[in-house]
């Protein structure tokens, strides 16, 4: 940080642009910037930790397969098996490099896709204005702030109005501090942090209003940043150590002692980190580590406790059978890949939780502007009550003098009467004596600019209500910055969420000070008294709210204009906003238009055919929320306004937050469009549909939409136009505020969840049909009476980690299914252990054992002597060949099995010569083929999984030596036989699933197996048509 000489808040402005060596209005030189940056460090607290190779290398030795192998190696070396001990450390090196190498790569990806999601900062550099990440953020930089913005760095503020942050997270102060630049103190004065209102904070919070400032610390060297380095510990536990004066104070530290041991544990563990689904595998993985335990205990009493090394093999055999070795690197890699597929899709995915959760989705409630709409709006219809209309026709929304005006003389005494006027086009677009108040409302109650770029092309920059007004203005040339040449600005009242509406108090030149407001209608007619030089009275009031319903029909965006005469001059500061804004004198209705996406239309259509109902939470008038609502189909186009279903489809805010909670729980759904919608209102609608068990994504931008986002179980928040705020509250951020992006973000999260499902039954079924065989197995003794496994503990090994692992990443990788869409959302709640999902692990687990048990049984049995013969499990002799052949063609028999169901596994339901479900009438080879190579990840691992089992079979040594098995020679026809007999039985199962899983069939096995990723999960067009609109009426499925 730069020396001062006094603390900066005892400075005066001037004096602090001395000590700071900058411009307030140039801001500094860019060099000057970066070398302050290499001197002073980048603005990051400590506690923003890039990727720590380190800490992922001991993730990957700690997690609890890798935990469970270890301890089966140490078993090994500890029965001097040497080589499965060998074995089983090669495999555990091999996992946690390849874990490793991987999640490094993904941690990565992840950390520049944060950054993608980082706070910007708004700073003047060399004289421009520039957008840049806060973490460049040097002392010495001019930064302006505006609502909703994070406070980048401690700030001494040069220029405010009617500003106030929000610094609770540095003083626990729970209301808004008012900001007050030219504020300086006496340095004889002890003034707390929370005192000193000619500073903003690093990470408070802009809730009103505007400022520049100068910043004077950064990273560390804020207040925040103090805070920051005297904490040690972030996890809550650590702020529960009882307090020494408590009478119960042993018991509590004892109790508070053990509570962090176990906190270490569960950590050393893994049972505290990483997602939900991680932690639920996590604990999935010692369970089965207990069956091993429960097994090898099996064993040893078949043995009758005589517990020899050829008996401690065949229960390390066993146990490591049990456990999917790769399934939570599998898991790791697979969740990585899709965090970066969310980013080539316009989604940043800033908790991983979220990536679970969006599969699930049954409800979105979205903002209209800018998310459903282009959020690029354009002045339509202008009223003026003692004129007639304004009408603009273009296509430009930044272009001022693009398109055509057109006016209809048509003054309010005349409209009951009139007839339908055409209208006449302006071919001088001249400000009149009407027109002028409207023009100089729209232009200086506005925060937005509009220009020309280098390019010659007319940009704008600002809130898009106010870029529409501001354009309309400039039609005439009543420009912003024109007027502002003879106009002072003496105070400014922000918008505000809760009044909804905004105004400025202006003076030209030696003119009397004049207010100028603007807002939503209801809001600003209740402040107005007077309208075209008449008493606003009831009737008049009536027939402006005609004139709004009638620009509401018809999709626009009303916004009311209305201003004052001040005959009075006083410390405008002072003023309550109260009695600024009362006796106003209405001056206009401004319609305007923000047509619907091209793509919404299609992204609800999408929505409504997955069974997710689409909620459109607006600040926008009912009548124009509807018009937009039925455009782009939240609304059924066949529903009329007559139609009783209108009256819960359609709320309004103060309407829905009148209702008690019985009350919303008694209505028959809940509505699908709030119209005037507050940020209160928000809340209350998610905890509605989460007493009706919904699973609800919410989206918002702004600092008031937080609350909700963090209530949302996925909270969205836009990339474009959304605060600082509303993306730390939210679990995923769109980079393009397209509600498309929303869908897109879902089918991604399905194509996840279908995939997690996958890649588990892929690697557990491998588990069950090697627990089945090698505890049947314990039925084979030799001429010793000790139990002969069918596979050794490295072929064991083989199969779980090289056969498996490498399929199970290629499925994790799988394309989305075609009807990923066509499905009702899955439910959150269960998971991915569905009952379907364990029938089928059974069912294949089971024919993996069957299969591999004849195998053993016909080789052995069928056309070999029987003979067993002794020490098998340890070495190789004459008297153990058969059982050596017979390992061998068994360790095929699982291996082609498992490769196969990597195939099979694709879809559950459909046969793996059509797994997409098509008819059989469109059926041929080359889509067969296209459909099983499409996924070249999964057939090259599949290939090289295949092609490994010659050179282990064959190769002298590693044959007989590692793997316990021998080359094989006429064995080839019964693994040919065994294997097609699985393929066959497997493709049955499919069949059995397809035939259950039809409409007409009953019964709790078919229920059962309809609550997986199957064509049970979808509904007729009369069923989805109910559940989303209640509607009773009769559609043809």
């Amino acid at each position: 940080m730069l020396k001062l000489k006094n603390p900066i808040h005892f400075s005066s402005i001037e004096d602090a642009e001395i000590q700071l060596q900058t411009s307030v209005q140039s801001g500094l030189p860019s060099q000057t910037a970066h070398e302050r940056i290499s001197e002073y460090g980048e603005n990051r607290l400590q506690s923003d930790k890039g990727v720590s190779a380190w800490n992922i290398f001991f993730r990957q030795v700690l997690n609890a397969m890798c935990v469970v192998l270890i301890l089966a190696a140490a078993l090994s070396f500890g029965t001097t098996d040497w080589i499965e001990g060998g074995v089983i450390s090669a495999i555990i090196v091999l996992n946690v490099v390849v874990g490793f190498v991987q999640e490094y790569k993904a941690e990565k990806t992840m950390d520049s896709l944060r950054s993608l999601a980082s706070p910007m900062a708004h700073v003047i550099r060399d004289g421009k204005q520039e957008t840049i990440e806060s973490h460049m953020l040097a002392p010495g930089d001019i930064a302006t702030l505006k609502t909703g913005d994070v406070v980048p760095a401690d700030i001494r503020l040069v220029e405010t109005i009617n500003f106030e942050t929000d610094e609770a997270l540095l003083t626990g102060e729970s209301l808004p501090v008012v900001k007050n630049a030219r504020a300086v103190f006496d340095t004889s004065e002890e003034v707390p942090v929370g005192d000193r209102i000619n500073l903003a904070y690093s990470s408070s919070v802009v809730t009103k209003g505007r400022a520049t400032g100068i910043c004077y610390a950064t990273g560390m060297n804020t207040e925040i940043g103090g805070i920051a380095a005297s904490l040690r510990q972030s996890h809550p536990i650590f702020s529960q150590k009882p307090d020494p004066s408590d009478e119960n104070y042993k018991k509590n530290l004892k109790t508070y002692r053990f509570r962090v041991f176990l906190y270490y544990v569960k950590r050393i563990l893994g049972l505290n980190v990483g997602t939900p689904l991680q932690q639920k595998l996590t604990v999935l993985a010692y369970v089965l580590f207990i069956i091993a335990i429960v097994l090898a205990i099996v064993v040893m009493a078949a043995h009758t406790f005589h517990v020899s090394n050829e008996v401690s093999i065949y229960a390390i055999s066993l146990g490591i059978s049990i456990i999917p070795e790769s399934l939570i690197a599998v898991l790791s890699i697979t969740m990585a890949l899709g965090q970066k597929n969310m980013s080539a899709r316009r989604v940043i995915v800033r908790k991983l939780e979220a990536l679970e959760a969006l599969g699930g989705v049954t409800d979105i409630c979205s903002d209209k502007t800018g998310t459903i709409t282009q959020g690029k709006m354009i002045t339509r219809r202008v009223w003026i009550p003692s004129f007639g209309f304004l009408v603009v026709e273009t296509s430009s929304p930044f272009d001022p003098t693009a398109g055509t005006v057109s006016t209809v003389h048509q003054p309010m005494e005349t409209l009951a009467n009139a007839k339908n006027q055409k209208l006449e086009e302006m071919k001088d677009l001249r400000a009149f004596k009407e027109l002028d108040p409207v023009l100089k409302i729209s232009s200086l109650c506005n925060l937005s600019t509009v220009s020309i770029n280098k390019e010659g092309n007319w940009v704008a920059k600002g809130e898009p209500t106010e870029i529409a007004l501001h354009v309309f203005s400039s039609r005439f040339n009543y420009g912003r910055e024109e007027l502002l040449k003879s106009h002072k600005l003496l105070r400014e009242y922000p918008f505000d969420s809760e009044l909804k509406r905004m105004s400025v108090v202006m003076q030209e030149k030696e003119s009397n000070p004049e207010v100028y407001a603007k807002g939503a209608v209801e809001r600003v007619l209740e402040r107005c008294k007077t309208i075209a030089a008449h008493p606003l009275d009831h009737e008049r009031r009536n027939l402006v709210l005609a004139q709004m319903e009638t620009l509401a029909s018809q999709g626009l965006r009303v916004l009311a204009l209305a201003k004052k005469s001040i005959h009075y001059s006083t410390e405008w500061e002072a003023v309550p906003r109260e009695d600024v804004e009362s006796n106003l004198d209405f001056v206009s209705l401004v319609g305007i238009y923000d047509p619907p996406r091209a793509e919404s239309k299609e992204a609800v259509n999408l929505c409504h055919r997955a069974g997710i109902r689409v909620h459109m939470l607006t600040g926008d008038h009912p009548e124009t929320a509807k018009a937009i609502a039925k455009e782009v189909g939240i609304i059924p186009p066949y529903i009329s306004d007559k139609d009783p279903n209108m009256s819960w489809m359609i709320m309004t805010g103060p309407q829905f937050d009148a209702l008690s909670d019985q009350e919303i729980d008694n209505m028959k759904a809940l509505c699908l469009v709030i119209a005037r919608c507050a940020p209160q209102t928000k809340v209350k609608m998610i905890h509605s549909l989460h007493r009706r068990k919904a699973y609800v994504a919410m989206t918002g931008d702004g600092v008031n939409d937080s609350p909700s986002l963090k209530q949302a179980d996925v909270g969205i928040a836009m990339g474009l136009n959304g605060s600082d705020v509303a993306k730390d509250a939210s679990d995923i951020v769109l980079t393009d505020d397209n509600f498309s992006s929303i869908v897109n973000a879902i089918e991604e999260g399905r194509r996840i969840f279908d995939n997690i499902m996958k890649f588990v039954l892929h690697l557990l079924i491998s588990n069950v049909g090697e627990v089945i065989l090698l505890v049947v197995g314990l039925a084979f003794r030799d001429i010793h009476h000790l139990s002969v496994f069918p596979m050794s503990p490295v072929e064991i090994l083989w199969c779980n980690m090289i056969t498996s692992s490498f399929p199970s990443m290629g499925l994790g990788m799988e394309k989305a299914q075609p009807d990923i869409m066509e499905r009702l959302p899955h439910d959150n709640r269960v998971g991915v252990f569905t009952k379907s999902l364990i029938f089928d692990m059974i069912a294949y687990g089971l024919l993996i054992g069957v299969m591999s048990l004849m195998t053993w049984v016909v080789i052995i049995y069928a056309f070999g002597t029987g003979n067993l013969g002794y020490d098998c499990n340890s070495y190789y002799h004459d008297g153990c060949r058969e059982v050596f052949r017979a390992r061998s063609a068994v360790f095929c028999v699982v291996t082609f099995c498992v490769l196969i169901m990597g195939f099979e596994v694709k879809n559950f339901d459909n046969s793996f010569f059509n797994l997409d479900g098509i008819s059989w009438r469109e059926w041929t080879f080359g889509y067969f083929f296209r459909k099983l190579v499409e996924n070249r990840f999964l057939v090259w691992a599949i290939a090289l999984a295949f092609a490994s089992v010659f050179p282990t079979i064959y190769i002298p040594v590693i044959n007989s030596d590692v793997f316990k098995h021998k080359s094989i020679g006429w064995e080839w026809g019964v693994v040919a036989v065994a294997v097609i007999l699985f393929f066959i039985f497997a493709e049955s199962w499919k069949f059995i699933r397809r035939t259950l899983s039809k409409p007409h069939r009953k019964g709790k096995l078919r229920r059962t197996l309809s609550r997986t990723i199957t064509s049970q999960s979808k509904l007729s067009e009369t069923d989805l048509e109910k559940r989303l609109f209640i509607q009773s009426r009769n559609v043809p499925s």
